[in-house]
């Protein structure tokens, strides 16, 4: 017990670093140089684009507002190559989404690096050329870089999905799995299923207003039984009939049949935010991504809607003169926000923090935090409770834990990404890794979750061709089984880690195993086609008699001009769940996405 004691004294850390840099940021200032094009370059070399934030820049990192880029968009895989090709600097992959301003600011220097590596006959050159334009060009008009855009107002996107599943697809991350992931907990059944939507934004000086809205169809379902329903509450331990009105109460987490067809409309993002001194301070709805791992993130992905929150962002690195000696710069994030669809309590909330540090151009790893508490039913949401759940770092016991005092349910997430030293920019390691009731995953690793993963940036004699593999384990069975309640779930927090009903955190689920691999081949900056595959299983001691889950997927993103974008998925899936459907299920997914990107000159 000591030692448990003194492991949770290093919770505390994470939170005196957050408040000492909150205080640091408004002491240290950064300078700024805006990228421009770099002269002297020679023909077929960067593609000539127009400077971004026009002739006469005046420029400042901490005056302006700037929208962030959605999780889900191109721009994240093609930046993510550009720093494994060691072209990018200043990129953070387990700290997701970036703004757009600090993309340009990733982009700086790049210029000369190509230049610089054509002349030595680098075999990406092409590839990276092609890259660095299609974010440049992305980013051609982007408000809150220099004074000449300080005032803007456009439509970003417009966009039409149309899904055509064969099959009865599974939807039920915090159970049996998902037959489609890290999809914003769209609704999805067998049939024709459409989602169409926009996006924009307007910026006026600090502040930046951004709307994402959706309408979504999907068509009805038969569900689960009453009797897999009944059973999947036992394992939740969340009772199936509520006392008060007699109907099934777990139906938040649990897709009891029949099931509606659904047409709604929804705001995917929806914020307001301000800019200080290099913070983006926002509320309302917001991606998140706090992983370096493409498939998913323990501690934070897009898999289950977004939740509407409160926000602070250091969106550009803190340089703290003699502690930079140790971790260099680094970024964080805090954020507090309400859960829906749990009953039992209801409406519990969570805050989060993370910092990542980049102590060399090689290396980056970060601490997370992820704490859930409060609820009606349990303990009220106040400052009072917050505080107590913000700063707690001692063990609970269940005296405490079942009173109004508790500190809710805590997750810790550790995660690093290294560039191995010889294949420097060949080779990738990173891992994402996350416990429960412990101040690390690096203090308890037989009880934590891990999600490693290996990037290989280009194939010899094939430089446009990358690979990646990564596995997920949540089955956090040693020194016994824990049917399922541990990973994602607490004995309190019953209903645990999820946003109406999906998990926010790694699809893997409670008590799972599996992994993914990609083969991608580059057409250009913004172009490729990739193949996909995806392996899942839950232990039979969770879901009993288990389940399995493998897919293949091929995928196409092509651009129609510069402005229109084609993304084609097409998978086919087959998986086992003796619990809830006899024989193994087969399932056809076929996706089409067509997506208007106007140009920066249209605007509203």
């Amino acid at each position: 017990m000591r030692n448990f004691v003194r492991l949770n004294l290093h919770m505390m850390k994470p939170l005196k670093m957050l408040l000492a840099a909150l205080l640091a940021s408004l002491l240290v200032t950064t300078g700024f140089r805006l990228p421009a094009e770099e002269p002297g370059a020679k023909e077929g070399a960067v593609q000539s684009l127009p400077d971004i934030g026009g002739a006469e820049p005046d420029c400042g990192r901490s005056s302006l507002g700037s929208p962030y880029i959605p999780v889900d968009s191109w721009v994240y895989p093609a930046m993510t190559r550009l720093s494994a090709l060691d072209f990018a600097r200043n990129v953070y992959l387990g700290m997701r989404p970036w703004t757009r301003v600090s993309v340009v600011h990733m982009l700086e220097g790049i210029g000369d690096e190509i230049r610089v590596a054509d002349e030595y006959g680098d075999p990406t050159i092409d590839e990276a050329q092609e890259l660095y334009a299609a974010v440049r060009y992305e980013l051609r008009s982007t408000p809150g870089v220099c004074a000449a855009h300080q005032y803007d107002m456009r439509l970003e996107s417009s966009y039409s999905v149309v899904r055509g599943i064969s099959g009865t697809p599974l939807r039920d991350s915090f159970h049996l799995g998902s037959t489609i992931v890290n999809d914003y907990g769209r609704p999805y059944e067998n049939g024709f299923n459409n989602y169409s939507g926009a996006s924009g934004y307007a910026a006026a000086g600090r502040f930046v207003l951004y709307v994402r809205g959706e309408f979504q169809g999907a068509p009805s379902a038969a569900g689960y039984s009453t009797s897999l329903a009944q059973t999947l509450s036992a394992g939740d331990n969340v009772p199936f009939i509520n006392p008060t009105t007699g109907l099934p109460y777990n139906q938040a987490t649990i897709p009891l049949g029949p099931i509606g067809a659904t047409t709604v409309g929804r705001l995917m993002e929806a914020y307001a935010s301000v800019h200080l001194l290099n913070h983006e301070v926002s509320i309302g709805k917001e991606d998140q991504w706090l992983g370096p791992a493409k498939g998913s993130s323990m501690a934070y992905s897009n898999n289950a809607e977004n939740i509407y929150a409160f926000q602070i962002d250091r969106i550009e690195p803190l340089h703290i003169p003699l502690l930079a000696g140790l971790t260099g710069p680094f970024r964080y994030k805090f954020l507090v926000g309400s859960l829906k669809g749990h009953i039992d309590p209801n409406d519990p909330w969570v805050h989060v923090e993370k910092f990542s540090f980049k102590p060399t151009r090689d290396l980056e790893f970060g601490f997370e935090r992820t704490v859930i508490w409060g609820g009606k039913g349990h303990e009220p949401v106040t400052i009072r409770t917050f505080l107590r759940s913000f700063f707690s770092t001692q063990p609970t016991y269940p005296a405490e834990k079942l009173s109004a005092r508790d500190p809710g349910a805590r997750f810790s997430a550790f995660d690093f990404t290294y560039r191995l030293p010889f294949p420097r920019n060949w080779l990738t390691l990173y891992t994402d890794s996350e416990a429960h009731d412990s101040p690390s995953p690096m203090a308890k690793p037989f009880h934590s979750s891990f999600r490693p993963g290996l990037y290989l940036s280009h194939v010899p004699r094939i430089p446009r061709l990358d690979l990646r593999v990564e596995g997920a384990d949540t089955d956090s069975s040693y020194p016994y089984s824990v049917k399922g309640q541990y990973q994602y779930w607490e004995a309190v927090q019953v209903q645990g880690y999820t946003n109406k009903g999906q998990i926010f955190g790694d699809w893997i689920g409670r008590e799972g195993k599996g992994g993914q691999g990609w083969i991608t081949y580059h057409l250009s900056g913004n172009e490729w086609v990739q193949i996909d595959v995806r392996n899942q299983k839950a232990a039979k001691d969770f879901i009993p008699g288990g389940t399995t889950l493998n897919d293949i997927s091929v995928q196409m993103v092509k651009r129609v001009g510069k402005d229109l974008e084609l993304n084609g998925n097409f998978s086919y899936g087959r998986w086992k769940a003796p619990i809830y459907l006899p024989g193994q299920q087969q399932v056809f997914t076929s996706t089409i996405q067509l997506t208007w990107f106007p140009e920066k000159k249209i605007r509203f």
